[in-house]
């Protein structure tokens, strides 16, 4: 009696230990999922079955995450051989997100691998800098804290300014415009990161002015004071919007301290940042429109 009884409810066991999961869900509705995550969302899902290995593989849900100009993107990222090469919507994001250097290598841009957004860099060699062939105030030095491994160092001067440009397709969305720049020079000793504020003057006396233009008429106007040495900090310019992908928008961008009546010196800039308004990554000023 009691093995009947026994024998009469291992099915029901069977049955309620394999009960639907969701390895169990119909592919296409885990593809209609996974347009609604974000990209590494996706491969984290991934991993849970085989069903969802292949929904997170399907062209249409990478296509979606891909910004509308990617294939302007592509184009400037890919060199001749790899332009050959056909790639999946899935392999052409993962390209994106990798560093991607332009014009000489004195540029670089990237997706951010959480939302697919466009970030850029500009290196202190593509900048404009007054007096930077005079080595009495100027210096490019090598240096392992820039991804473009040197930055100009500026001993001392009167006549501080730095100006620059990028001519672009931006995908559309609200931008920041960073200065990243570095109060005395850090170098290594014995294992251990030290920083030199010998140079290191006249920057609390009066504010840095930081402007930017675009070619649709945008233009914002800010200053702030430098300060805390041995730390890299990115100075905010201001912002913009682009609103059509298809037209390239020219950004114009400077910064100076041009008052004459006291020197100022011991200042790293090592690039530009162009980034998604919002993203976080270091430390960063706040400074005040004008």
């Amino acid at each position: 009696m009691g093995a009947g009884a026994s024998s009469g409810l291992a099915p029901e066991g069977e049955a309620a230990a394999h009960e639907a999961g969701l390895g169990d869900l119909p592919e296409n509705c885990v593809a209609e999922l996974m347009l609604r995550l974000d990209p590494l969302e996706i491969c984290g899902l991934a991993r849970i079955s085989r069903t969802f290995r292949g929904a997170a593989s399907g062209d249409f849900v990478w296509e979606t995450k891909l910004p509308r100009n990617y294939t302007y993107l592509l184009k400037k990222a890919l060199s001749e051989k790899e332009g050959e090469v056909v790639m999946s919507p899935k392999k052409i994001y993962a390209r994106l997100c990798r560093r991607n250097p332009f014009d000489g290598g004195t540029k670089e841009f990237w997706l951010e691998k959480h939302k697919g957004r466009l970030c850029m860099s500009i290196s202190s060699k593509a900048l404009l800098i007054t007096g930077i062939d005079d080595r009495r105030y100027w210096n490019y030095i090598p240096t392992e804290e820039s991804r473009f491994h040197s930055v100009a160092y500026l001993q001392q001067t009167w006549w501080f300014e730095v100006d620059g440009e990028i001519e672009f397709n931006f995908p559309p969305g609200t931008y920041s415009l960073y200065f990243r720049l570095h109060l005395g020079r850090a170098s290594r000793r014995l294992g251990r990161r030290i920083c030199s504020t010998e140079h290191v003057h006249g920057w609390n006396i009066k504010p840095v002015r930081f402007q930017l233009w675009t070619s649709d008429g945008q233009h914002v106007l800010c200053q702030c004071n430098l300060d805390d040495p041995g730390c890299w900090i990115r100075y905010h310019a201001g912002d913009f919007v682009v609103e059509n992908a298809k037209v390239a928008t020219k950004v114009k961008f400077s910064m100076k301290q041009i008052d004459c009546t006291h020197t100022k010196g011991g200042l790293c800039v090592d690039s530009v940042l162009i980034c998604p308004k919002g993203l976080r990554h270091e430390k960063a000023s706040a400074s005040v429109r004008v």
